[in-house]
């Protein structure tokens, strides 16, 4: 028999769920004493005079057709048909603190699955819908959403804005009527709009007030939203945002929304990231072996395109000799790219840079004990380059339209079976035939009119994007990943399932880099975010700040240094070994410990 009201429960959080005949979160807060299903009695809603004369559940699809006249979780049609479903459970199972239930709309001939894990740990909730076609003709899906219902009291939404150089900008606002939206058609989680928010009560801080996070794990085009309904009622909805015509499910095809995870704290902000940190440490980090993480040295800010085995080999040693335990090349070792307007693409090494090869550099950093790493931009394609010259087919582009340039690069289409082979190829030749530790994976411009056999396919590319890094990860499971998109570009927990590090961001301004890193802290434990010491005059602003200053700003994250150590003082160079040697000091406790904010 199929149980009505289930309870969900962790440490210190319950979520209870109404079954049947629709699927309906009716609780989702502190963890409750002594409750039974009897006393969901005590919410049974009355009918507004004036109004439908029956009740309207907030169900986790929030179907138009039942008369929920707020945002829609399902939107679609067949043709113009079956446009306005009504899901009716028809069964729901528990096991191991998750619940799947399955609903159907015979009229419409669709299924859907919902299914909601509660960790047992840190209290957070995982949410994600499949929807499945049962009928012969297609089903065009236009929004697919989960909803989450918030009580009346979450009236104050905290989200992030940001631009590149200047990401996890926190703001907020009271929510009084109406509601709250942001959304990302950038074709990547975006500086602009990162895929969260937390809405909580009013005042909410660091150390008081509940509050309830939301995260969805996606790297492509998103929506979240908050509403308030005339009766009160608050809803969250999260989903991935799909652009016209993107996705079409013929007879018994299925689309699976990407994993939110959502986290309730009755002690602010704090007790909400801590929820999520150790989720995270739990769950979906997942390091190439159990080591301390290694600081970093990135050639970039020190020679950019000026690629000299020898000198950097001097570099390498001077990084060795202050503690640096990883040496990344940057941009500027494949062929023809001598600046940033030409060669993406051309993934063979530059045989006039490297004479003998990239070994002797392996193996001169390998020798001073550090790890060897490398940067790359796969999904991109320059127009100046052999690729292109071969294969302009090959761009991510609509026929019969202008594509316009970012930063001098096209998007190559993953969607194109044959470029996705020579990108597989050229990375399996890179990490397969050089002892490779590390790839900075950078992605550095958003899509513009994302089309494949001329429909749009933005969210097609997101998931070859992760079935590309899915493959190269079982195919090196040794090497890891970080993922650089111009700074933070790309920035979640669908990446963070198959990378290990997030470069923060472009900007290495330390004063400007405390916002940042306090925003992104929210959502991330420190050691996946790359905060690196940069020169002492800023690339980015041109601001000079001390040795003490940049140091203790790079301390709390996996730790790095932006520069050339060839060129840097004595003084200099003392302060980092000096910084260096202080977070490996204290890197068991932050790569693990809890972590406070204050007001």
């Amino acid at each position: 028999m199929m149980r009505d009201i289930v309870q969900l429960t962790s440490a210190q959080c319950n979520v209870i769920v109404r079954c049947a005949p629709a699927a309906e979160i009716l609780y989702w807060g502190p963890r409750l004493r002594g409750f039974s299903p009897e006393d969901i009695v005590s919410l049974q809603r009355p009918v507004a005079n004036g109004r439908l004369d029956v009740d309207l559940p907030l169900t986790l699809a929030m179907e138009y057709g039942r008369g929920q006249f707020g945002s829609p979780g399902i939107e679609g049609h067949r043709s113009g048909y079956d446009a306005a479903p009504i899901f009716t459970t028809t069964q729901a199972d528990v096991q191991d603190n998750t619940l799947t239930i399955t609903a159907e709309d015979a009229q419409a001939g669709l299924r859907l699955i919902s299914e909601l894990r509660l960790d047992p740990q840190t209290d957070v909730l995982q949410l994600r819908h499949t929807l499945e076609n049962l009928r012969a003709d297609a089903w065009q899906v236009q929004r697919l959403a989960v909803t989450l219902p918030v009580p009346e009291r979450a009236s104050d939404v905290m989200a992030f804005h940001g631009r590149w150089l200047r990401e996890f900008q926190a703001h907020r606002l009271t929510l009084q009527h109406g509601g709250f939206i942001q959304e990302s058609r950038r074709g990547r989680s975006s500086h602009e709009y990162f895929p969260a928010f937390i809405l909580g009560e009013s005042a909410f801080s660091e150390q008081n007030g509940a509050v309830w996070g939301v995260h969805l794990g996606w790297s492509g085009n998103h929506r979240l939203r908050a509403d308030i309904k005339t009766d009160g009622r608050r809803v969250i909805q999260a989903e991935a945002l799909y652009l016209p015509g993107e996705i079409t499910l013929a007879q018994s095809e299925s689309l699976t929304t990407p994993w939110v995870y959502a986290a309730f704290s009755d002690a602010g902000l704090n007790g909400m990231s801590q929820r999520y940190h150790t989720f995270l440490r739990q769950s979906l980090i997942q390091f190439s072996d159990d080591k301390p993480r290694p600081v970093h040295l990135n050639t970039w800010e020190g020679i950019y395109f000026d690629h000299d085995p020898e000198y950097i080999m001097q570099m390498a040693s001077k990084a060795a000799d202050v503690g640096v335990e990883r040496f990344i090349i940057d941009d500027g070792w494949f062929r023809g790219r001598h600046h940033d307007q030409a060669a993406l693409g051309d993934w063979y090494l530059d045989e006039e840079k490297y004479p003998n090869g990239l070994m002797p550099v392996i193996e001169h950093v390998k020798a001073l004990g550090m790890e060897f790493g490398i940067w790359v931009e796969p999904e991109m394609i320059n127009p100046d380059s052999d690729l292109f010259r071969a294969h302009p087919d090959w761009v991510l582009q609509l026929p019969g339209y202008a594509q316009p340039t970012g930063r001098y690069q096209y998007v190559l289409n993953l969607n194109q079976p044959e470029a996705f082979a020579y990108l597989l190829e050229r990375l399996s030749w890179l990490l397969g035939e050089h002892p490779i530790d590390y790839v900075k994976w950078d992605m550095n411009r958003e899509l513009v009119q994302p089309g494949h056999e001329g429909r749009l396919a933005a969210d097609a590319q997101t998931r070859q994007f992760y079935r590309l890094l899915d493959t190269l990860r079982q195919r090196f499971p040794h090497v890891e990943f970080e993922s650089c998109a111009s700074g933070g570009g790309r920035i979640d927990y669908g990446v963070l399932e198959r990378t290990q590090r997030f470069w923060v961001s472009d900007n290495n301004d330390a004063l400007e880099r405390q916002t940042i890193q306090r925003g992104m802290s929210y959502f991330f434990p420190p050691e996946v975010m790359g905060q690196h010491i940069g020169h002492a005059r800023c690339h980015a602003t041109y601001r000079r700040h001390t040795i003490a200053f940049r140091g203790l700003t790079a301390l709390f994250g996996h730790m790095g240094i932006e520069l050339d150590p060839v060129k840097a003082d004595d003084d200099e160079l003392e302060g980092y070994r000096h910084y260096i040697q202080l977070h490996k000091t204290l890197r068991p406790l932050l790569h693990s410990g809890t972590t406070w904010r204050v007001e």
